[in-house]
């Protein structure tokens, strides 16, 4: 079978999958839709919190040398200025003179499908700048003011460097984190969520002493932390990889990068890099660190991490998604699984069922993410969960009225196990501990 083939059907099931469950729906559907922005729906707001909480958890909650903030998305437009965004931050673009599409100079699969799709007729033009900064207008009267909506939440933790620095007791080295919403006048957005217009990062801007082997030791080690992060949510090992950045293709301020990639159906495709900026960004705003105790005074350099969330929701989606024959069942860690239990009544149509399980049901949603479902049988309803990525469901049965238990099914496995009503809460924390 054609491997494009392959791929695009597995797209197209995902595709399928996230509508037709909840996940992702095209943004403004009801008018056409609009290319490049995407809706979470209620599983998919919750995969992509379940992503951000566990990213805080290990960045933030789990250091001691890491605080948060929460920037602008619009800054005073000097801002870009002196980040180099206004100038650097383009792609160079080739346009069909038959059909007038653009594509990427530099995307070379994309230029060889079109001309696939189109012939020998297929005629360039020569690449031209694209500054992917979108512009917004301020103000109430006429001329307005010209910003832009952020092209990546970054200079969020620069432009408040020495509020932190001054607020708080951090000391070098230490990081800043931030999630957020980004923009980008993207050329051709495609492949789900991957390539999208609006979208949200999460970083880490980690400050260190200006000193190559420090800067590098750093770097190594964000790169080892950021790996592992996906691999123990359980996203497959064997389909990540870092990929270095050759010289020539680095950002403008980047002293050397890599990225984390995943093969997708679509290809190995970065959703995560990892960049020594240097002290580009610092000494651009004009920005210093002052050691307190010593009185030494210099300018950090900084090791970035920064993922994307939406891409992180689709690899987890597409390396969780498999078929047992007619059954689809999306293996998610539990923890970002967007329910944590299912619970049934065996019967729909028995009260003291029902009762019984709409109990636990309550007792649990004070500490979980609880789906409930009393519809169709029993091996319908497992079906169901197991497609949209629940771990356990529990089921309520005649025995359950007298011993106090209640059986308890794996999604993976579909083993079952008979647990104490009064210790499903212990036993369902555990399990996310684990």
């Amino acid at each position: 079978m054609d491997s494009r083939v392959s791929s695009q059907t597995t797209m197209d099931k995902i595709t399928s999958l996230a509508k037709r469950r909840g996940f992702i729906f095209q943004g403004s559907e009801i008018y056409g839709g609009y290319q490049g922005f995407w809706d979470y729906g209620p599983l998919g707001v919750e995969l992509k919190n379940n992503i951000k909480r566990e990213w805080w958890k290990s960045m933030v909650y789990g250091r001691e040398d890491v605080v948060g903030i929460d920037a602008a998305i619009i800054m005073n437009p000097v801002t870009w200025e002196k980040s180099g965004h206004l100038k650097a931050f383009t792609d160079p673009l080739v346009e069909c003179k038959i059909c007038h599409k653009r594509v990427r100079a530099d995307n070379e699969a994309a230029i060889a499908e079109h001309e696939k799709e189109h012939g020998e007729k297929v005629s360039w033009s020569e690449p031209k700048t694209f500054n992917l900064m979108t512009e917004v207008l301020l103000g109430t009267t006429e001329p307005k003011e010209k910003s832009y909506l952020r092209g990546e939440i970054t200079q969020g933790v620069f432009v408040n460097f020495r509020n932190v620095t001054d607020s708080t007791r951090v000391k070098i080295p230490f990081g800043i984190a931030q999630i957020g919403k980004a923009f980008r006048n993207e050329i051709t957005p495609g492949n789900l969520t991957f390539r999208s217009r609006e979208f949200e990062q999460m970083e880490l801007e980690y400050f260190v002493r200006p000193d190559e082997q420090v800067s590098k030791e750093n770097f190594e080690y964000w790169k080892e932390q950021r790996l592992s992060w996906y691999e123990n949510l359980g996203m497959t090992k064997s389909k990540l990889r870092f990929k270095d950045h050759e010289p020539e293709k680095r950002a403008h301020y980047a002293k050397y990068a890599t990225d984390i990639e995943y093969e997708a159906p679509f290809g190995w495709s970065e959703f995560e890099g990892v960049h020594h900026r240097g002290d580009f960004d610092l000494k651009n705003h004009g920005l210093t660190y002052k050691d307190n105790l010593t009185g030494e005074e210099f300018t950090p350099w900084v090791i970035e991490t920064s993922g994307g969330v939406d891409r992180a929701a689709l690899f987890f989606l597409i390396d969780a998604y498999h078929e047992d024959g007619d059954r689809i069942v999306l293996k998610l860690s539990p923890k970002l699984a967007p329910y944590k239990v299912a619970v049934f009544p065996l019967l729909a149509n028995k009260p003291e069922l029902v009762e019984k399980a709409r109990d636990i049901y309550k007792a649990l949603k004070k500490n979980f993410v609880v789906a409930w479902d009393d519809r169709g049988n029993i091996g319908k309803r497992y079906f169901a969960q197991d497609e949209i990525g629940t771990p356990w469901c529990v089921t309520v049965d005649f025995d359950s009225l007298n011993d106090k238990k209640v059986t308890v099914r794996y999604r993976d496995t579909g083993k079952q196990k008979r647990i104490d009503i009064d210790k499903l809460t212990d036993y369902f924390q555990n399990e996310l501990l684990a």
